[in-house]
C-alpha cells in the first residue's frame, strides 16, 4: 500500500477559501483521537492491512492542534495495526501553531516533513483569505523550520487572489526563497461555491481574477522558484531534485491508499477498484455512525482518472501503460488532437504523453477535451 491518510478535522477559523472538512470547535480533539484510533485498530487483519505502508500523510484541518502526545498515540497505533516501513511522514502545520520544541518532539517521534500552510506573507491579503496567523509569525516558522533537524519540507503559497499585484506575488516570492525551501507548493487560488469567497463573488461583492493575470503569475512563480533550482513536477508542486513528496504521487499513480477520519477518502485496487469516503461529519464519527460511500471504478474510468492525474504532472502518462494497465488505446480523434496541440507546443508525444509548461497553465482544459473525444 502507498500511503495512509489522516484527516484531522480541527481549525482555529475559517479559510475564506478552503472547502475541505473542518470544524472550529476544538474542544472534542481527545475524543476525536480516541475515536481515530478506533478506527485504526478496525483495520486490524484485513487485506488492507497486509500491504506495506510507505508513507502516512497527517492534513486536515489542522494536524498541529494535535498535541505531540496525540500524534505519539496515532503513530503507534499505525505501527501495530500495518505494516510500516515508511519513507515519509508528512504532518501539516500552520506558522501560528508553530515552537522550536514543537518541532523537535514531531521529529523525534518520526515525522520526516513538515508542510507548512504560509499562503502569503502580505498583511491585505492574509485577512482577505482570513488566515489566522501573521506575516511575521509566517517568517519566524520558516526560521525555525529551516533551523530544525527537518530536512524535509514543504511550503504552501496561494496566488492568483483577487486584486493580487504582480508585485505582491514577487514580494512573497523575495521573503520566501532566502529560506532555499527544498519543496514548494503553490496553488493558484480556487473558488469553491460552498465557501465564503465563493459566496462572495456569487453575490457580485469580489470579482474572480482574470484568467491572463493568474496565467501571469503562474509563469512569474515557474520563472522565479526555477531559477533557485525548484523545478515544477506537477501543477502546483515544485522541488529541489530528490525531494519530492511521495505520499502525493501515490494518488496521480494509482497505488492504493486508506484515508482515515472524517472526510478522508480511499481507493484500494485488488481483483477490482474501489473508492470510498468517510462521511464529512464529526459528530457522527465520534458516535461511530460513520457511513461509507463505496463507488466500483471501470477500466474507462481508472484510465480517465489516469489521464486527468497523470498528464498534470512533468512524467506525463505513458501510452503503453494505458494499454496495458487500463485497456485503454487512444483513438483516430485523440491522437489527431494530439499531434495538433504537440504543433501548438502545448505537449510532446513520443511513447509518453506530456504537457509543455505552454500547455500546463491549460491542463484542465486540454485533459477534458482528450478524455470526451471518442
Amino acid at each position: 500500500m502507498s500511503g495512509i491518510y489522516l484527516h484531522i478535522p480541527f481549525c482555529k477559523q475559517a479559510c475564506s477559501y478552503c472547502d475541505f472538512y473542518f470544524v472550529t470547535r476544538t474542544s472534542e480533539r481527545e475524543h476525536f483521537v480516541q475515536q481515530l484510533l478506533k478506527e485504526i485498530y478496525s483495520y486490524a487483519d484485513t487485506q488492507n492491512a497486509e500491504e506495506t505502508v510507505k508513507t502516512i500523510y497527517f492534513g486536515g484541518g489542522t494536524p498541529s492542534l494535535l498535541e505531540p502526545r496525540q500524534v505519539e498515540k496515532i503513530l503507534e497505533a499505525l505501527e501495530q495495526i500495518f505494516q510500516v516501513d515508511s519513507r515519509e511522514i508528512t504532518f501539516e502545520m500552520n506558522p501560528d501553531d508553530v515552537t522550536e520544541p514543537f518541532l523537535a518532539d514531531l521529529r523525534n517521534l518520526g515525522v520526516s516533513r513538515a508542510s507548512m500552510g504560509v499562503q502569503s506573507f502580505d498583511p491585505e491579503l492574509l485577512k482577505f483569505m482570513h488566515r489566522a496567523h501573521s506575516s511575521e509569525e509566517a517568517l519566524h516558522c520558516l526560521e525555525l523550520l529551516s533551523n530544525s533537524p527537518f530536512e524535509s519540507y514543504t511550503v504552501d503559497l496561494i496566488y492568483g487572489n483577487p486584486n493580487q499585484s504582480n508585485e505582491q506575488l514577487e514580494t512573497d516570492l523575495n521573503k520566501l526563497l532566502p529560506f532555499n525551501p527544498p519543496h514548494v507548493s503553490a496553488y493558484s487560488l480556487t473558488i469553491e461555491p460552498r465557501t465564503r469567497l465563493g459566496k462572495q463573488v456569487e453575490l457580485g461583492r469580489i470579482a474572480p481574477p482574470e484568467d491572463d493575470k493568474v496565467a501571469t503569475h503562474f509563469d512569474i512563480v515557474n520563472k522565479r522558484l526555477s531559477e533557485h533550482g525548484i523545478k515544477r513536477y506537477e501543477v502546483s508542486n515544485y522541488s529541489r531534485p530528490g525531494c519530492e513528496a511521495h505520499h502525493n504521487s501515490s494518488y496521480w499513480e494509482h497505488e492504493n491508499y486508506l484515508g482515515l477520519g472524517p472526510g478522508a477518502h480511499s481507493f484500494w485496487w485488488g481483483e477490482k477498484a474501489y473508492r470510498w469516503k468517510n462521511e464529512a461529519d464529526l459528530r457522527s464519527y465520534l458516535r461511530d455512525e460513520d457511513s461509507k460511500e463505496k463507488e466500483q471504478l471501470s477500466l474507462q474510468q481508472l484510465a480517465e482518472e489516469r489521464l486527468m492525474m497523470g498528464l498534470r504532472t512533468r512524467l506525463g502518462v505513458g501510452v503503453k501503460e494505458l494499454e496495458k494497465k487500463y485497456d485503454y488505446i487512444l483513438t483516430d480523434r485523440q491522437q489527431q488532437y494530439l499531434v495538433k496541440r504537440q504543433q501548438e507546443g502545448k505537449l510532446k508525444v513520443d511513447n509518453r504523453i506530456k504537457l509543455t509548461d505552454k500547455g500546463i497553465k491549460i491542463a484542465d482544459a486540454i485533459i477534458l477535451d482528450l478524455v470526451t473525444l471518442y
